[in-house]
């Protein structure tokens, strides 16, 4: 692949420090790692062309996630819906998920990777599969129905403000806010 540096204009590179909370390096390091998810006949054209989703989930970062597929669903632009992601998409996750970003930002993306079906609101269902995704499908972690049923009312009750039944984009911000370790947990560092 050659230099890094040498296939990002300086004028693109300080745009990318401008538009996300990563440093120059990380920004290299984050083309290098992008190149090495692409096919060898493509690696060349880092700034053109798409990682599959199959690849994004290669990345040791991310294999152990619960919540991989939500993310790449989240930062990916594709058409497709198909997960796959431009080097621009992963640079928004990185920056999402770096140290610097803001608590607003790991918040609102946050809120959208938990966001399971998409309608902006986190409701029974979405806090079922969140919880699911954090204890696992194991026999010996997975809560029982009783015991679910009781800790999404404990949620409910708790961050649903306006008792309407969910929790929307506000009433979220405004738990994660109480949660100073909230922020230091949400990263992914390559």
């Amino acid at each position: 692949m050659g230099g890094s540096s040498s296939a990002i204009s300086k004028d693109l590179l300080s745009e990318y420090q401008e538009l996300t909370f990563l440093t120059k390096q990380e920004i290299l390091h984050a083309y290098q790692k992008f190149g090495d998810l692409l096919p060898e006949g493509q690696k060349n054209d880092v700034l053109k062309t798409r990682a599959t989703k199959e690849k994004i989930l290669s990345l040791p970062e991310l294999k152990a996630n619960p919540f991989r597929n939500r993310i790449c669903h989240v930062f990916s632009t594709s058409d497709d819906h198909d997960g796959s992601m431009s080097f621009e998409d992963f640079l928004d996750m990185l920056s999402a998920f770096s140290d610097s970003a803001t608590a607003e930002i790991k918040s609102h993306y946050a809120f959208r990777i938990f966001d399971f079906d998409n309608d902006g609101t986190l409701n029974k269902e979405d806090l079922w599969e969140l919880v699911n995704c954090l204890t696992g499908e194991a026999e010996d972690t997975k809560l029982s129905d009783a015991e679910m049923d009781q800790l999404i009312k404990n949620i409910l009750e708790e961050s649903d403000i306006d008792k309407d039944g969910t929790v929307n984009l506000s009433e979220f911000q405004h738990v994660i806010s109480r949660s100073p370790d909230f922020v230091s947990s949400f990263k992914i560092v390559l």
